[in-house]
């Protein structure tokens, strides 16, 4: 088995790819005991997120893997394939660091995927399929991230998500106090959004979502009233801002709904931010004249501010990254060889009790005690030499020197001149 990384992100596929290949949440773990039962896959964690969808596995047949992130979500391999990333052994450790420490995120630096991927592998362990290949990953992983941030400042002026969504607003409204938002989910990203939107002062804010206790609880903490999903179509129009990130799996807000809006509002417009992966927006409002719908890619720009500045702690990052990629590759190596040293062991104490039980049943009928010593000692040694002994007699020509090499080296002789 070796080790295995393969997904696509914001860099290498559009949004409507990857949301075709996204994991709600609560499919996670059904995925994941689907792949490591009925494919030649021993460990697997997927990440999936806004931006990325990976999977991180176990296995002697790569292609399999990547066939099943098609076949899963019902789409063709030949589809997702120029999408994807494939990366095997070293490349995926390193690709794990660097997604940790924020290197190959949007927003360079953002904290945001530590706790996704820490989601990512309590996923994993509740499926039962952490092995402990992919549990020491994952540990030097998160130790790799918190040095990174400890040890540079590549977090430093990082625009999140959530501050450009607000920003944005501020451009296309001009003063935020006078305007009405609205929540449509409750999640880690919605809450981000609501600080940073809550911090302008708003006129109104009014938080949406299909669980009743989490959508009370956040709006408690932002003076914010709750609606449930079924009034979006009425309450829709009353609001000026609109921040949606939920787990559906299907569009909530249609073109129709946002038509019937506009004319309510007689067209004032409505700004939109859809940071949900799938869409939680029917791509198709985008064409509404008094509607200003920006994706999660649509915000790339504007996240970029104070890269410059962040740049310099790139390469301290990297290297860091490096440093630890060899060290944890040591460690891989070294376990690969742990089934020829138990083997290697297990057949030295067959000789050892073999030889032992021998001496015990001589001790028994009363024989020579120095003898039994003897006997034992002489049938140890050479059943121990008589494998590389063998070897070395029935050894050609070609493979001689390298066969006598490694015996010296071994067994720590000295070759004669």
């Amino acid at each position: 088995m070796q080790l295995f990384a393969f997904g696509i992100n914001h860099q290498t596929a559009p949004l409507d790819v990857r949301e075709q290949v996204s994991f709600p949440a609560d499919e996670t773990e059904h995925a994941l005991r689907d792949l490591v039962g009925h494919h030649p896959v021993r460990e697997a964690a997927i990440v999936s997120t806004c931006n990325r969808t990976e999977i991180y596995c176990s296995t002697e047949k790569p292609e399999e893997a990547t066939h099943w992130l098609a076949d899963f979500h019902q789409m063709k391999a030949r589809e997702l394939e120029p999408y994807l990333y494939k990366l095997p052994r070293e490349k995926a450790v390193k690709h794990a660091f660097r997604v940790a420490s924020g290197l190959d995120s949007m927003v360079l630096g953002e904290p945001q995927i530590l706790g996704q991927l820490k989601s990512a592998v309590k996923s994993a362990e509740h499926a039962g399929t952490l092995g402990m290949m992919l549990h020491k990953l994952f540990q030097r992983t998160f130790f790799v991230a918190k040095e990174v941030r400890s040890s540079t400042e590549i977090g430093t002026n990082s625009v999140s998500m959530a501050a450009a969504a607000a920003r944005l607003a501020e451009r296309i409204f001009g003063d935020i106090a006078e305007q009405r938002v609205l929540f449509i989910g409750a999640g880690e990203m919605i809450e981000l959004c609501a600080s940073h939107f809550a911090a302008r002062h708003p006129k109104r804010v009014t938080v949406a979502n299909r669980t009743a206790e989490r959508a009370q609880s956040l709006a408690s903490r932002f003076n914010a009233n709750v609606i449930t999903p079924n009034e979006l179509p009425e309450q829709l129009a009353l609001h000026d801002i609109v921040v949606t990130c939920t787990a559906s799996t299907l569009p909530i807000l249609g073109k129709g709904m946002l038509e019937r809006a506009i004319k309510a509002r007689k067209h004032r417009p409505i700004f939109m931010v859809d940071l949900a992966v799938p869409r939680d927006v029917e791509p198709e409002v985008a064409e509404l004249d008094d509607v200003f719908l920006y994706s999660v890619d649509d915000l790339g720009e504007i996240v970029k501010e104070g890269l410059d500045s962040r740049q310099g702690a790139v390469a301290q990052a990297e290297a860091i990254i490096d440093t630890n990629v060899v060290n944890f590759m040591h460690w891989l190596e070294s376990r690969e060889v742990v089934p020829t040293i138990r083997a290697l062991r297990d057949q030295a104490e067959r000789y050892r009790r073999h030889e032992l039980d021998r001496a015990k049943k001589l001790l028994a009928k009363g024989e020579d005690p120095h003898q039994i010593l003897e006997s034992l000692s002489n049938g140890l040694t050479n059943k121990f030499l008589h494998i590389p002994s063998y070897a070395l007699n029935h050894a050609v020509a070609d493979e001689r020197d390298d066969l006598v090499d490694l015996i010296n080296r071994l067994y720590h002789l000295h070759r004669p001149e």
